[in-house]
């Protein structure tokens, strides 16, 4: 079976938890011991129904507040495919988290409560499902229920949100569904109350959306993360290079080149756990072996010598700033991307980008925590890397605080 990642945004109290609360219980996925304990926390807390919520939102201070405040992931599987789920938070301060949340999904899924419409939060994640280039988003109309199942009310969110979305150049595909998270309303099973929608129901739409395209299988990319030396009798010569495919695809007898060194040499074989490969293709984790003996290291990249990336020390890219601590203008960072790390300075803050509106605000010189914006990066040593529109492996990095060791932003290059 396949696997979808998938993340739930939306703004505060819009049922994001509760809505995965409902998949899981209505897809029974749930132990009954998990179930009995959030009914007897229900019931602690004086709520009428079992709250749903408490499946996922396990911190004490979310349950006190009954509000999401960090990354939730959650799995499950259906006879047609496996999931995992990241449950972000809604809030405006917790920005940092639904990125990081978005950052390894291949569909979001973002709620709007029926009452409300579009708002800020709504925009918000859209934009940086946009910027993270999730290419699938799911329009959960969630609390149809306390509208009674109006199909005017649903209609007009529907072309509210298109109409932003329209100004969003990465979402390849807008799915509307009109939802009661609380109630199963289009969740797992079609609902009764809404006739007037003929579409697909939520559970339905995840089992069968297409995202096998979105690797990229052009461009062949094999950062090393480890060399493999058994210094064993029955590998005695044995030299491999493991890591994760992170783009294109590698056979033995490939014609290749290591980077930033330049030497040159074919693949050999290529290993796994279970045996051999005849190839090896993103997300794969292999081994390969090389014809010549090449001072290889972690951090180096094995691409196709006809198709290399590109090497530069100087970067433009996009980020979103996670710290409490502001970024100043040439502030020193280490940079981590892919397998490498180096330090690297903050040339210049081109711009932030005003969520609202998509503005471009210039004449910044820093960051505050979940601000998103604009900035050119100098390296000590060349990356290699691609765009991140090209690559979302190669083209993503993140910076890290060299003092405190704290991940202070994630960044795609431009």
């Amino acid at each position: 079976m396949d696997l979808l990642r998938f993340t739930t945004a939306g703004s505060v109290d819009d049922g994001k938890s509760t809505l995965i609360g409902r998949l899981l219980y209505d897809c029974k996925s749930i132990f009954e011991d998990q179930l009995e304990a959030v009914e007897a926390s229900s019931k602690r807390r004086g709520d009428e129904n079992v709250n749903l919520a408490l499946l996922t939102d396990g911190l004490k201070a979310e349950r006190e507040q009954g509000i999401t405040i960090d990354v939730a992931y959650r799995y499950f599987a259906t006879p047609k495919r496996k999931f995992i789920i990241a449950d972000t938070p809604g809030h405006i301060q917790y920005t940092r988290n639904m990125v990081t949340g978005a950052s390894t999904a291949n569909l979001a899924i973002i709620l709007i409560d029926a009452r409300k419409g579009v708002i800020e939060q709504t925009k918000r994640h859209s934009f940086i499902a946009n910027l993270l280039r999730i290419q699938h988003v799911v329009v959960c109309i969630n609390k149809m229920d306390l509208v009674d199942y109006s199909q005017e009310t649903y209609d007009q969110i529907v072309r509210d949100y298109q109409e932003f979305a329209s100004r969003l150049d990465n979402i390849v595909e807008i799915t509307p569904i009109p939802i009661s998270a609380l109630n199963g309303d289009n969740v797992v099973d079609p609902s009764k109350n809404m006739p007037w929608y003929q579409g697909p129901s939520l559970l339905y739409h995840l089992e069968h959306v297409y995202v096998g395209g979105e690797e990229n299988h052009v461009d062949a990319r094999f950062p090393v993360q480890w060399v493999i030396r058994p210094q064993s009798d029955e590998w005695h010569d044995f030299r491999g290079y493991a890591g994760r495919v992170a783009g294109g695809v590698f056979k033995p007898g490939d014609e290749v080149m290591v980077m930033p060194s330049g030497f040159q040499s074919k693949i050999r074989e290529i290993h796994t756990a279970d045996g051999p490969l005849e190839e090896a293709f993103a997300p794969q984790s292999v081994t390969l072996t090389l014809h010549d003996e090449i001072d290889i290291s972690r951090g180096d990249m094995i691409v196709k010598k006809n198709n290399p990336p590109e090497v530069a020390q100087d970067l433009e890219a996009m980020i979103c700033w996670f710290s409490n601590k502001p970024m100043q203008h040439r502030a020193k960072l280490i940079l981590r991307q892919t397998t490498r790390e180096m330090q690297a300075v903050v040339r210049e803050v081109r711009y932030h980008v005003d969520i609202n509106t998509l503005h471009k605000v210039e004449g910044i010189d820093g960051f505050a925590m979940n601000d998103i914006g604009r900035i050119t990066l100098r390296t000590a040593s060349p990356v290699i890397h691609d765009s991140y529109r090209r690559n979302r492996q190669t083209g993503s990095f993140i910076l890290v605080d060299p003092g405190t060791n704290e991940t202070v932003a994630a960044g795609m290059i431009v």
